[in-house]
């Protein structure tokens, strides 16, 4: 038997731990994860953290070169209707692939679906770029509680959030919590 799919759209600067974690995390529980992008190539991923030694202070995340992973399809060729969830990882990219249509429209297809998806950090970019959190109450890295607000959610600062098909995290560091939550949502209990 075919293992389920999940989607796991990302782009350049996407964070490692947000994206990586679910990566290899997913399979465990017998899913697999199709990595898509903007088109089917190599992504570069980002570290993104404060520097806790910096001797300067710094107010925002600095971000600084991580690994690579590879998208195996182009966002064009997704169809909804073969995955059973979608992992949304955060870091830099989501500002700019919540900009492709493509994207938006799979989003929207598989929340319309009720199918479980699973945000994290600058994620809810692209929910509420899809326009699929109106209603809604979810969770996301403190800076970005202005696009929950856009998007018509309830913003609220807590370690993961399940609504209904939607289960939101803060920043990598809920990573264990966020997993937890999605996988109970992708087994249906």
């Amino acid at each position: 038997m075919a293992s389920a799919k999940i989607l796991m759209p990302i782009g350049d600067a996407t964070e490692a731990l947000d994206t990586f974690y679910p990566y290899f995390r997913l399979p465990e529980d017998g899913f697999e994860v199709v990595v898509a992008g903007p088109e089917a190539r190599l992504y570069h991923t980002v570290l993104h953290e404060i520097p806790p030694d910096s001797p300067v202070p710094w107010d925002i995340t600095q971000e600084r070169p991580g690994y690579h992973i590879r998208a195996t399809v182009a966002f064009r060729d997704v169809r909804a209707a073969d995955y059973a969830g979608m992992f949304i990882s955060g870091g830099r990219a989501p500002e700019y692939i919540r900009y492709d249509q493509d994207l938006l429209r799979v989003t929207r297809e598989i929340h319309e679906a009720g199918k479980p998806i699973a945000c994290v950090c600058h994620g809810i970019e692209i929910l509420t770029a899809a326009d699929v959190i109106q209603g809604r109450t979810v969770t996301t890295v403190a800076k970005c509680a202005l696009d929950c607000r856009q998007g018509g959610a309830e913003y609220v600062d807590r370690e993961v959030v399940v609504d209904r098909n939607l289960v939101t995290a803060r920043t990598w560091h809920d990573n264990t919590a966020l997993m937890r939550e999605f996988v109970k949502m992708l087994k249906g209990s």
